[in-house]
């Protein structure tokens, strides 16, 4: 398939990476410009393109970048062509992205999303980090496969997503409509715990939906408490542990 993808940071280049190893063709773009793409991109079959062309004639699209952002590239948003699916990636951090009130106010993140762009959304990749969605995957089949969630209100759109997610490597679990995507947001049991596809179908069923916004806050109080100076990273095992202590 041709696949577009538009934001470059970990997750973007990871998917470009991975996508791009199963087979398909595609494109990644920055919004910031060409210059912003990683180096290691540059060799992995991926075609760098300007920001305007990455969605031009692709059947699938793919946000990977922070929601603050997401009102700035309508007009890119807007070139994908009406059959493609549209793959959301993203997560509101409050902190990061600067307040957006509806969703404060309790709108789902990419119910927010759909209705920005005014067309259908699938939400997935968002609910594992980077570093397990490079070294993770395995084959269809495989014992202990780690699984991701898969929200939206078009079955064929979904599909989509489930066959992407299994050509990298992963189970998928249909977490329901996208009304229903709060279940992997930031502070849900299904965030960033690396859990099968078992194990995350119980973690969207525990999810109780007032309690993330309190459970995503000190997730990252405590990740600025080890970061210290800011020299200092945490590394991703201490992040799946974090997130399985705080939201299950």
């Amino acid at each position: 398939m041709k696949i577009g993808i538009i934001g470059s940071g970990y997750i973007g280049s990871t998917l470009t990476q991975k996508l791009s190893e199963a087979g398909h063709d595609v494109r990644i773009a920055d919004a910031r410009g060409k210059d912003h793409i990683p180096e290691n991109l540059r060799n992995v079959g991926a075609t760098i393109v300007d920001a305007k062309e990455v969605f031009r004639d692709v059947d699938v699209a793919i946000l990977s970048i922070p929601l603050t952002f997401l009102p700035t590239i309508k007009d890119i948003v807007a070139t994908v062509p009406a059959n493609a699916t549209l793959i959301d990636t993203s997560n509101y951090y409050p902190a990061r992205d600067q307040k957006i009130e509806k969703i404060e106010q309790g709108k789902v993140e990419s119910v927010w999303v759909r209705d920005l762009f005014g067309r259908n959304v699938v939400k997935t990749w968002n609910a594992m980090g980077s570093d397990s969605l490079a070294r993770f995957g395995k084959p269809s089949g495989t014992e202990g496969r780690l699984a991701l969630p898969v929200a939206g209100d078009d079955a064929d759109h979904k599909q989509v997503a489930i066959r992407l997610l299994d050509q990298i490597g992963f189970d998928a679990v249909d977490s329901g409509s996208l009304a229903d995507s709060w279940r992997h947001q930031p502070g849900a049991p299904a965030y960033c715990t690396d859990l099968t596809a078992g194990e995350l179908q119980e973690a969207l069923n525990t999810a109780e939906k007032p309690r993330l916004p309190a459970r995503r806050d000190l997730a990252v109080a405590a990740i600025m408490e080890r970061v210290g100076d800011g020299t200092t990273n945490p590394d991703a095992a201490f992040l799946v542990r974090l997130n399985r202590a705080l939201y299950t």
